[in-house]
């Protein structure tokens, strides 16, 4: 099938800079001439020129109105400040992010894909994308690992549906938006406090 060639291409950093829910949605988009072949900032040059050749199309210089291509970076939280709000967690699409609520959280920096789709929910800003050093680009073997969790990851959600609805539950929602502000406050105060 042609949309899955062209998501073996794609880097599976599931960023969504293409503008589209992940690798696999914009691979059938291209496969169904819905969408250019250059929309991928992860994948860079290297990426549209594999794209064109599979393709038969022209190479097309990267669209930067989805954003540039650069070296790998990895996601690292600021733990003094973090309040174990679980947003990050819940943002991250290869489980790449350790914790719990109202627990500091860790990133595992070999599974971050550098989609920093984890540092806008963040309700505390405490979490940064940092070059990966020594500076590398993201390879085949990266992207293979990185399908490989994003898929264990969408079975799991999808095979636990009750687990998800209980954490969301009406009930919960007061308690949980009063921790939340509670630990926001905190955070706060912390960071006023903290010396530069």
């Amino acid at each position: 099938m042609l949309a899955e060639r062209i998501n073996r291409l794609l880097p599976q950093t599931q960023c969504t800079k293409c503008g589209f829910d992940g690798c696999a949605p914009y691979a059938r988009a291209i496969a169904d001439n819905q969408a250019p072949i250059n929309r991928c900032p992860p994948g860079g040059e290297a990426g549209i020129a594999a794209l064109a050749e599979l393709l038969s199309r022209p190479r097309l210089p990267l669209d930067t109105t989805c954003g540039t291509h650069m070296p790998l970076q990895v996601a690292v939280i600021d733990e003094q400040f973090c309040i174990g709000c679980t947003l990050c967690i819940q943002a991250c699409p290869v489980d790449a992010i350790l914790g719990a609520s109202k627990v500091m959280h860790t990133v595992i920096a070999q599974d971050c894909t550098g989609c920093d789709l984890c540092v806008a929910p963040c309700p505390v800003d405490c979490i940064t994308m940092v070059d990966v050093t020594p500076s590398r680009e993201w390879t085949r073997e990266d992207a293979d690992q990185a399908r490989a969790r994003f898929e264990r990851r969408q079975l799991r959600l999808n095979q636990s549906p009750s687990s998800l609805k209980q954490d969301e539950a009406p009930q919960a929602l007061p308690d949980k938006q009063t921790a939340v502000q509670a630990a926001l406050a905190r955070a706060r105060a912390r960071r006023g406090n903290a010396t530069p």
